[in-house]
């Protein structure tokens, strides 16, 4: 093999190790960034579940006060 041949090769070779080892941060970082968005997913959805919750708390009491209140004009 001619040392021009041995050149080129090892020149394509740095390249694709150089492309490779980009590859390989891009992964790392797309997988820091799915479990980022994984555990804000999970937060989320606990924090909708929560309000859910609350807001059906709040919507039973508001109805017992205009029961309250309606029993109340109706009594006087």
């Amino acid at each position: 093999m001619s040392d021009t041949t041995r050149t080129q090769l090892d020149l394509e070779l740095a390249r694709l190790e150089k492309r490779i080892e980009e590859l390989m941060a891009s992964i790392e970082n797309l997988r820091e960034e799915n479990r980022a968005l994984r555990q804000r997913h999970e937060t989320l959805t606990t924090d909708r579940a929560t309000l859910l919750q609350k807001n059906e708390q709040v919507r039973a009491r508001v109805e017992a006060m205009i029961g309250r209140l309606k029993t109340l004009e109706h009594g006087a």
